[in-house]
Protein backbone atom coordinates (compact mmCIF):
# COMPACT_ATOMS: atom_id res chain seq x y z
CA UNK A 1 0.00 0.00 0.00
CA UNK A 2 1.23 3.48 -0.81
CA UNK A 3 2.40 5.72 2.00
CA UNK A 4 1.02 9.22 2.44
CA UNK A 5 -2.16 11.06 1.69
CA UNK A 6 -4.00 9.91 -1.43
CA UNK A 7 -4.22 12.44 -4.23
CA UNK A 8 -7.88 12.75 -5.17
CA UNK A 9 -8.58 13.10 -8.88
CA UNK A 10 -11.99 14.78 -9.07
CA UNK A 11 -14.35 15.08 -12.01
CA UNK A 12 -12.74 16.85 -14.98
CA UNK A 13 -9.44 16.87 -13.09
CA UNK A 14 -6.02 15.55 -13.93
CA UNK A 15 -3.09 14.97 -11.61
CA UNK A 16 0.55 14.07 -12.20
CA UNK A 17 3.11 13.03 -9.65
CA UNK A 18 6.65 11.66 -9.63
CA UNK A 19 7.92 9.04 -7.22
CA UNK A 20 5.51 7.38 -4.81
CA UNK A 21 2.00 8.07 -3.71
CA UNK A 22 -1.54 7.01 -4.35
CA UNK A 23 -4.11 8.41 -6.76
CA UNK A 24 -7.80 7.89 -6.00
CA UNK A 25 -10.54 8.53 -8.53
CA UNK A 26 -14.08 8.26 -7.12
CA UNK A 27 -17.36 8.40 -8.98
CA UNK A 28 -16.47 6.81 -12.29
CA UNK A 29 -19.92 6.15 -13.72
CA UNK A 30 -19.99 7.09 -17.40
CA UNK A 31 -16.67 8.90 -16.85
CA UNK A 32 -13.31 7.32 -17.67
CA UNK A 33 -10.30 7.28 -15.40
CA UNK A 34 -7.19 6.96 -17.56
CA UNK A 35 -4.12 5.96 -15.53
CA UNK A 36 -0.64 6.26 -17.01
CA UNK A 37 2.84 5.40 -15.69
CA UNK A 38 6.38 5.63 -17.00
CA UNK A 39 7.98 2.72 -15.12
CA UNK A 40 11.50 4.09 -15.63
CA UNK A 41 11.00 7.60 -14.23
CA UNK A 42 8.08 6.75 -11.89
CA UNK A 43 6.05 9.62 -13.31
CA UNK A 44 2.36 8.75 -13.10
CA UNK A 45 -0.86 10.53 -13.88
CA UNK A 46 -4.61 10.12 -13.91
CA UNK A 47 -7.25 12.06 -15.83
CA UNK A 48 -10.99 11.89 -14.98
CA UNK A 49 -12.70 12.34 -18.37
CA UNK A 50 -16.40 13.27 -18.28
CA UNK A 51 -17.24 13.72 -21.99
CA UNK A 52 -15.87 12.53 -25.35
CA UNK A 53 -15.02 15.88 -26.93
CA UNK A 54 -14.90 19.58 -26.23
CA UNK A 55 -17.53 21.71 -27.92
CA UNK A 56 -14.98 24.51 -28.45
CA UNK A 57 -11.40 23.35 -27.90
CA UNK A 58 -10.19 26.95 -27.66
CA UNK A 59 -12.51 27.74 -24.77
CA UNK A 60 -12.14 24.88 -22.28
CA UNK A 61 -11.88 25.79 -18.60
CA UNK A 62 -11.02 22.26 -17.38
CA UNK A 63 -8.88 20.34 -19.85
CA UNK A 64 -9.48 17.04 -18.05
CA UNK A 65 -13.21 17.22 -18.71
CA UNK A 66 -12.96 15.99 -22.31
CA UNK A 67 -11.07 13.05 -23.85
CA UNK A 68 -9.72 15.13 -26.74
CA UNK A 69 -8.22 17.76 -24.41
CA UNK A 70 -7.62 15.75 -21.22
CA UNK A 71 -5.51 12.92 -22.59
CA UNK A 72 -3.09 15.19 -24.53
CA UNK A 73 -2.79 17.51 -21.50
CA UNK A 74 -2.07 14.57 -19.19
CA UNK A 75 0.73 13.44 -21.52
CA UNK A 76 2.11 16.99 -21.76
CA UNK A 77 2.25 17.34 -17.97
CA UNK A 78 3.82 13.91 -17.57
CA UNK A 79 6.51 14.76 -20.12
CA UNK A 80 7.19 18.02 -18.25
CA UNK A 81 8.05 15.90 -15.19
CA UNK A 82 10.36 13.58 -17.13
CA UNK A 83 8.12 10.84 -18.53
CA UNK A 84 8.74 9.46 -22.00
CA UNK A 85 5.44 8.90 -23.80
CA UNK A 86 6.58 5.83 -25.72
CA UNK A 87 7.30 4.06 -22.40
CA UNK A 88 3.91 4.77 -20.83
CA UNK A 89 1.64 1.94 -19.80
CA UNK A 90 -2.01 2.88 -19.41
CA UNK A 91 -5.26 1.49 -18.06
CA UNK A 92 -8.88 2.60 -18.60
CA UNK A 93 -11.52 2.34 -15.91
CA UNK A 94 -15.19 3.39 -16.08
CA UNK A 95 -17.49 4.13 -18.99
CA UNK A 96 -20.56 2.52 -17.50
CA UNK A 97 -24.06 3.13 -18.79
CA UNK A 98 -25.53 4.34 -15.54
CA UNK A 99 -28.64 5.89 -17.06
CA UNK A 100 -30.97 4.21 -19.57
CA UNK A 101 -32.48 6.36 -22.30
CA UNK A 102 -34.96 5.28 -24.96
CA UNK A 103 -36.17 1.84 -25.89
CA UNK A 104 -34.03 -1.27 -25.53
CA UNK A 105 -31.69 -1.56 -28.52
CA UNK A 106 -31.98 2.17 -29.28
CA UNK A 107 -29.13 4.07 -30.88
CA UNK A 108 -26.18 4.34 -28.46
CA UNK A 109 -25.82 8.12 -28.98
CA UNK A 110 -27.05 8.76 -25.44
CA UNK A 111 -24.71 6.10 -23.98
CA UNK A 112 -22.09 8.57 -22.78
CA UNK A 113 -20.08 5.78 -21.15
CA UNK A 114 -19.64 3.92 -24.44
CA UNK A 115 -18.80 7.16 -26.25
CA UNK A 116 -16.22 8.04 -23.56
CA UNK A 117 -14.56 4.62 -23.85
CA UNK A 118 -14.18 5.01 -27.62
CA UNK A 119 -12.98 8.63 -27.41
CA UNK A 120 -10.30 7.78 -24.84
CA UNK A 121 -9.19 4.74 -26.88
CA UNK A 122 -8.84 7.01 -29.94
CA UNK A 123 -6.59 9.40 -28.00
CA UNK A 124 -4.57 6.47 -26.63
CA UNK A 125 -4.05 5.11 -30.18
CA UNK A 126 -3.00 8.56 -31.47
CA UNK A 127 -0.12 8.52 -28.99
CA UNK A 128 0.72 4.82 -29.47
CA UNK A 129 0.24 4.11 -25.78
CA UNK A 130 0.21 0.56 -24.48
CA UNK A 131 -3.09 -0.43 -22.80
CA UNK A 132 -2.27 -3.03 -20.14
CA UNK A 133 -5.61 -3.10 -18.34
CA UNK A 134 -9.26 -2.18 -18.78
CA UNK A 135 -12.33 -2.38 -16.60
CA UNK A 136 -14.91 -0.57 -18.73
CA UNK A 137 -18.58 -0.68 -19.66
CA UNK A 138 -21.38 -2.38 -17.83
CA UNK A 139 -23.73 -0.50 -15.55
CA UNK A 140 -21.74 -0.17 -12.31
CA UNK A 141 -19.93 2.90 -11.05
CA UNK A 142 -16.33 2.42 -9.99
CA UNK A 143 -13.57 3.81 -7.77
CA UNK A 144 -9.94 3.35 -8.79
CA UNK A 145 -6.72 3.50 -6.81
CA UNK A 146 -3.29 3.68 -8.43
CA UNK A 147 -0.25 3.03 -6.23
CA UNK A 148 2.62 4.75 -8.05
CA UNK A 149 5.38 2.74 -6.32
CA UNK A 150 4.00 -0.64 -7.39
CA UNK A 151 1.99 0.50 -10.41
CA UNK A 152 -0.89 -1.58 -9.02
CA UNK A 153 -4.42 -0.49 -9.94
CA UNK A 154 -7.30 -1.59 -7.75
CA UNK A 155 -10.91 -1.10 -8.84
CA UNK A 156 -13.88 -1.19 -6.48
CA UNK A 157 -17.60 -1.47 -7.19
CA UNK A 158 -20.42 -1.71 -4.67
CA UNK A 159 -21.69 -5.11 -5.77
CA UNK A 160 -18.43 -6.77 -6.89
CA UNK A 161 -16.07 -5.49 -4.21
CA UNK A 162 -12.43 -4.75 -5.02
CA UNK A 163 -10.26 -6.35 -7.71
CA UNK A 164 -6.60 -5.99 -8.63
CA UNK A 165 -6.87 -4.91 -12.26
CA UNK A 166 -3.22 -4.79 -13.31
CA UNK A 167 0.20 -3.33 -12.62
CA UNK A 168 1.40 -0.54 -14.87
CA UNK A 169 4.98 -1.57 -13.97
CA UNK A 170 4.71 -5.23 -14.97
CA UNK A 171 3.76 -4.62 -18.60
Amino acid sequence: MAVGTPVLVGMADLQVQKGGGLFTCVGLGSCIGLCALDPVTSVAGVVHVMLPEAFDRNNVDKLGKFADTGVPELLRRMEAQGAVVRRLNVALIGGAQVFKFGAPGALPKMDIGLRNIEAVRIEVRKSNLKIVGEDVGGSLGRTLNLDIATGQIRVRTVSKGEINLCSLRAA
